[in-house]
């Protein structure tokens, strides 16, 4: 049985589309799990709904950007943060105006619903036994810190206390890691569409299982940003500047951690690689 893990789509059918070509040269996969976060803020909400729509076996989370379009709430900064810092107006308005921008295209497509039905988790027990959880940020949570590599070990093994499964897989941080926390096996997937990796590749996961014990390799994946950034500008998407900032990495600070690296456990092979 194989699965592919991918998060953090955030609207980018482009890094989509070459995340879906690589699982497909790798051989397909049998389920694909999408941990949240689907369509804002990019130039393509409905073109990223629509391909994962088409993928068969296919399950869903919520992510927090995905409660935003669906229930109205919106990241910070709020309106009292503005009237305590003017300064941080020009960001409440591109956020106020991307996140309008993307329910507006969700809405008039006929895909509110769907993003309303989206579960917190998914939960699977894998056939060797392992107990598998997918959720978005940690568990139980939708949005919040998270989970990331430069957290602390007694932090994280707080924030999954009583999560109930042996692997755990995560998004939400963009920070790619693969770690044995506690009783867990804690991954983060990185991010398809704005990883805060050097590469600034789209990363996702795929786990390899059978009756033996399982396989996780992280994946990464080119794909085009200056074709991302050009329909964006063509679009005049009104969070172009912020979104193209990323597409040229501006927001990646140096990788201050080794990123993920196999972990021998019994008879459990998990790797990173590109083969």
């Amino acid at each position: 049985m194989r699965i592919a893990l991918l998060s953090d789509i955030h609207g980018n059918a482009i890094a989509l589309d070459a995340v879906l070509a690589d699982i497909a040269a790798q051989g397909g996969v049998d389920e694909t799990w999408v941990l949240g976060d689907l369509v804002a803020v990019g130039p393509q909400p409905v073109a990223v709904l629509e391909r994962l729509h088409a993928l068969p076996n296919t399950r869903f989370t919520r992510g927090n950007t995905d409660d935003y379009i669906t229930t109205g709430d919106r990241p910070p900064p709020t309106s009292v943060d503005v009237l305590a810092n003017p300064q941080r107006l020009p960001v409440f308005e591109e956020v106020a105006q991307t996140m309008a921008w993307t329910q507006g295209a969700v809405v008039a497509t006929g895909w509110l619903p769907f993003l309303d039905a989206l579960p917190l988790e998914q939960r699977l027990t894998l056939p060797d036994g392992t107990r598998l959880l997918g959720v978005h940020a940690s568990p139980g949570q939708a949005n919040g810190p998270g989970i990331r590599p430069d957290y602390p070990a007694a932090e994280i093994e707080a924030r999954i206390a009583g999560c109930e499964a042996d692997l755990l897989c995560v998004g939400h941080t963009h920070w790619p890691m693969n770690v044995r926390v506690g009783a867990t096996h804690v991954v983060n997937l990185g991010s398809v569409s704005s990883p805060q990796t050097p590469d600034i590749c789209a990363w996702y996961a795929l786990i390899d299982v059978d009756t033996g014990g399982y396989r996780i390799r992280h994946r990464q994946a080119a794909y085009d940003r200056d074709a991302v950034i050009a329909l964006l500008e063509a679009l005049r998407h009104p969070a172009r500047n912020y979104i193209i900032r990323y597409m040229r990495g501006e927001y990646v600070k140096a990788w201050p951690l080794p990123q993920p690296q196999p972990i021998e456990m019994r008879n459990l092979c998990l790797t990173t690689n590109n083969a």
